[in-house]
C-alpha cells in the first residue's frame, strides 16, 4: 500500500534534512585556551634593530673592553673561562657548576642560526681547557684564533641571544618570587623597561648576574640577580627615575653580594659599579 505524503510536509522534512546536514558540516568551535591561574604573564619587550645593535655594543664594552682579543678570557680566582661580548660561562670537565653555563647554550644557538663552529669547540663538550694557566698558554692556539674570529663575526647573534634570554627572565622570575610580591616586580620590570636605556639595563644586567631565581647562586642565602634587584628598589619610579632606581637597587644589591662573599670580592666593586652608573645614564 503507497501513502501519500501532502507536498507542505514534504518540504518541512527537506528543510529539517538540510539544516542537519549543514550542522554537522560546520566546523566546531575550539575551546578557548585555560590559563592556569598560578601562571605568571609573560613579557615580550621590543627592541628596535638600532637599540639591539647598540646594546650589543655597549655589552661587549662591559664586559671585554670592546676588543677581539677580550672575547677569550679567563679571570684570575675564577674555575671557568668566559667567552663572547657577554663573557658567557664555560666550565672544564670535573668542576663543580657553582654559576649558569651559558656559552654552550650560546653556542647551540649559533649553530641553529648556521654558524660552524671550530674544530674542537662544541656545545655538547666540556671547555677544552681544564685551567686558567692551560687556558693562557693556549691564547695563540689554532683553536683559539679560530674561536675569537667566529666570535667576532658574531656580535650580532650574541646580541640576539642575550635578548632572548632577557624575555625569558620575568616569567622565571615571576614564579620564584612570593605570590604577594609579583605585581610589584612586575610593575617595576615594565617601569625600568619604559626607556631605551632602561631595557638594555635589564638585558645587561641579567647576562651580567642572571635572573636570580638559581638557589646555587646565593651567598648566606641571598641572591644578587635580576629578581633580588628588582625587590630591592625603593618606592614607585617611572620613566627615567625608574632607570636609576634600578643602578641604585643593582649597587645596594652588589654590595651586599660582596658584604656577604665566602672570599674577598671587593676587588671587582669599582668596575661592577661603573657598570650599574651605564643603566642611569639616558639615551
Amino acid at each position: 500500500m503507497t501513502m501519500t505524503v501532502p507536498s507542505h510536509l514534504r518540504r518541512c522534512f527537506l528543510i529539517a534534512l538540510c539544516l542537519s546536514s549543514l550542522q554537522c558540516m560546520a566546523p566546531s568551535r575550539p575551546e578557548p585556551p585555560q590559563r592556569s591561574p598560578q601562571s605568571p604573564p609573560a613579557s615580550r619587550i621590543q627592541v628596535a634593530p638600532g637599540d639591539a645593535q647598540r646594546i650589543g655594543q655597549k655589552i661587549w664594552q662591559n664586559e671585554a673592553g670592546g676588543k677581539i682579543s677580550g672575547l677569550t678570557s679567563w679571570n684570575k680566582g675564577e674555575q671557568f673561562a668566559s667567552l663572547g661580548i657577554g663573557h658567557f660561562i664555560w666550565y672544564p670537565a670535573g668542576i663543580r657548576h657553582t654559576y649558569q653555563e651559558s656559552f654552550p647554550p650560546l653556542l647551540r644557538y649559533l649553530q641553529s642560526r648556521g654558524v660552524q663552529l671550530p674544530p674542537g669547540i662544541s656545545p655538547s663538550a666540556p671547555c677544552p681547557w681544564p685551567d686558567r694557566a692551560a687556558f693562557n698558554r693556549a691564547t695563540q692556539s689554532q683553536t683559539m684564533r679560530d674561536l675569537r674570529q667566529m666570535l667576532s663575526r658574531t656580535v650580532g647573534l650574541q646580541t640576539e641571544f642575550i635578548i632572548q634570554r632577557m624575555q625569558t627572565a620575568l616569567p622565571k622570575i615571576l614564579q620564584t618570587a612570593q605570590p604577594s610580591e609579583r605585581q610589584q616586580i612586575s610593575n617595576r620590570f615594565h617601569a625600568v623597561a619604559g626607556t631605551p636605556n632602561g631595557v638594555y639595563a635589564l638585558i645587561d644586567y641579567v647576562n651580567f648576574k642572571g635572573e636570580g631565581v638559581n638557589p646555587k647562586e646565593r651567598y648566606q642565602g641571598r641572591g644578587w640577580g635580576l629578581l633580588q634587584v628588582l625587590q630591592g628598589m625603593r618606592g614607585r619610579p617611572t620613566g627615567q627615575a625608574a632607570a636609576r632606581e634600578f643602578a641604585a637597587s643593582a649597587k645596594r644589591t652588589l654590595d651586599r653580594r660582596i658584604a656577604l662573599a665566602p672570599k674577598d670580592e671587593t676587588r671587582w666593586r669599582t668596575g661592577w659599579f661603573r657598570r650599574c652608573d651605564t643603566y642611569a645614564q639616558p639615551w
